[in-house]
């Protein structure tokens, strides 16, 4: 069982805010994959991260589409979606996060794709309240995401607790039937991929109050293209 935990200090979200920042300044075409990861962990450590959630994943083009793929050789090349999935540990606790970009030329059906993971990870988000069962906050993604036509390509679980260690009780999954309860931190992080083209993931920590929730990674997520 997840212990009741407040989530993200405002050091933990500077900290977040910082590397997703610099993530944004070095992600361009022709630099590996490994070095973005690489910059993004050195730029935490010196914005006082105690260490890495886990190994940063950097997946680019069809690696995107790799749902726990982590930062290769690869050079990262225009025309496709780069995932970038991180989290740092202060005092003890673990943070995570996902947010994707598009490098280059947008292409017509990724913007759709994109705005399509969106709401369905604002649907997760707003269903996340004391006394529901977390079977129905996965529910509530793909739901949006049959409605669009691309129920299939989401094919992992929509999220799971968060604390002194990164994957903890309870999952987001269907079928679950645990109540969330206030103080439980969660994820919710739906995603599409489509093997050989790219993939879109949308993460953000979620702790649940006595009056609904609080997102604890705030930072846009609005379609972006660099």
């Amino acid at each position: 069982m997840l212990e009741p935990v407040i989530g993200l200090s405002a050091d933990e979200h500077a900290v977040c805010e910082t590397v997703e920042r610099f993530a944004l300044e070095v992600l361009r075409p022709g630099v590996k994959e490994t070095e973005v990861a690489a910059e993004m962990e050195l730029t935490a450590r010196r914005a006082g991260a105690e260490e890495m959630s886990f190994p940063t994943i950097i997946a680019s083009g069809a690696r995107s589409a790799l749902p726990h793929g982590r930062a290769s050789e690869q050079v990262i090349r225009a025309g496709g979606f780069v995932v970038c999935d991180f989290g740092v540990i202060l005092r003890g606790y673990c943070s995570d996060q996902t947010r994707t970009v598009w490098v280059g030329p947008v292409a017509d059906d990724a913007r759709p794709a994109y705005e399509a993971v969106r709401e369905a990870q604002q649907a997760a988000i707003d269903a996340v309240r004391p006394g529901v069962a977390l079977g129905e906050v996965d529910e509530a993604a793909r739901k949006v995401l049959r409605k669009a036509g691309l129920g299939k390509f989401f094919t992992h679980s929509t999220g799971h607790g968060v604390g002194l260690e990164i994957h903890e009780a309870p999952r987001v999954a269907a079928g679950q039937e645990e109540i969330l309860q206030p103080g439980m931190v969660i994820t919710t992080e739906p995603g599409v991929y489509f093997p050989g083209k790219w993939g879109v993931r949308i993460e953000d920590m979620v702790v649940v109050t006595a009056g609904g929730r609080d997102v604890l990674t705030p930072t846009s997520k609005d379609f972006l293209a660099v």
